[in-house]
């Protein structure tokens, strides 16, 4: 590239907004655009699971249990003699509402805190800090085990503790990058035009870590449908007959020495699922990072 086409190429870039700019630093990251379609297949099949299942999901029928997989039933069949694609096609609809619920309200509890910690400082920040330090202190999956003990076993409870042990990582997310945002120069300008502090987070805080919150958003919502699986497996989330992935692989154990296609599916799925936000989180953020040049 010669040093014009180089100038031309680099006008060209600074006239596009940028979305635009970050949609062309997505497209070429070849694995988040992988991420992304098989990503788009879940979402896909959660939301057309009615007509895509080929069965009810919780039709039982005890004259074909633990079929291997054949031309009738593509995955097999489980204990009960049920579908096993049915449900997992119904199980992405629960898989993708576990993180997305979870993720939902950690941030409608977290960003706002965060905001305000960064945002005031002084003794708010101080006290709101170390308390969560204390619950960041704690490892994941034994502090939602905390949380279910109290609430008692259930899907919906199970997503409560995802959400309030990730509510401190966006709190302390939104924290530092509100604080990054509080010492640039157009927020001095704006304190010193009178404009309300309402005002500037709306408009200036929030809009300049979104990008952040989203990248943190997406990989957050692979972590909770984990976790989520697992409290399932544990017999904390959800329970029979509910077609949940976890809760699949925690029933399909029984039988793995005579019929392993009962565990081998839905522990593929919620692989696929999780490494496909992965790496769709991986292009996010290169896309949206504030330091790349190539665009």
């Amino acid at each position: 590239m010669t040093v014009q086409e180089e100038f031309e190429h680099s006008a060209e870039s600074e006239r596009a907004g940028p979305w635009v700019l970050a949609w062309r630093r997505f497209r070429k990251a070849r694995l988040a655009l992988v991420g992304g379609i098989v990503l788009f297949g879940f979402v896909f099949c959660a939301i057309f699971a009615p007509w895509l299942a080929p069965y009810d999901p919780l039709e039982v029928d005890l004259a074909v249990i633990l079929l291997p997989p054949d031309d009738t039933y593509l995955l097999g069949t489980d204990e009960l003699g049920r579908d096993i694609l049915s449900r997992l096609i119904y199980g992405a609809r629960l898989s993708l509402l576990e993180g997305l619920l979870s993720v939902a309200i950690a941030m409608a509890i977290g960003v706002p805190l965060g905001i305000i910690a960064g945002f005031y400082q002084g003794p708010v920040d101080t006290i709101l800090m170390r308390f969560l330090d204390i619950l960041l202190a704690f490892p994941g999956v034994v502090l939602a085990v905390a949380i279910i003990g109290t609430l008692g076993p259930g899907l919906m409870n199970a997503i409560i503790a995802v959400a309030i042990y990730s509510t401190p990582i966006f709190t302390r997310v939104t924290r530092a990058s509100t604080l990054a945002v509080r010492e640039e120069p157009y927020i001095e300008a704006c304190f010193a035009v009178g404009m309300s502090d309402f005002r500037i987070i709306w408009r200036h805080v929030l809009t300049n870590i979104a990008s952040t919150l989203m990248v943190l958003a997406t990989m957050r919502v692979a972590v909770a449908i984990l976790i989520v699986s697992s409290l399932s497996f544990l017999n904390l989330g959800a329970r029979e007959p509910t077609p949940e992935w976890g809760a699949m692989l925690a029933k399909g154990r029984e039988f793995v020495l005579i019929s392993p296609h009962a565990i081998l599916f839905p522990g593929l799925a919620i692989i696929l699922l999780v490494l496909a936000l992965n790496l769709f989180q991986d292009g996010l953020r290169s896309a949206f990072d504030p330091t790349s040049r190539k665009h």
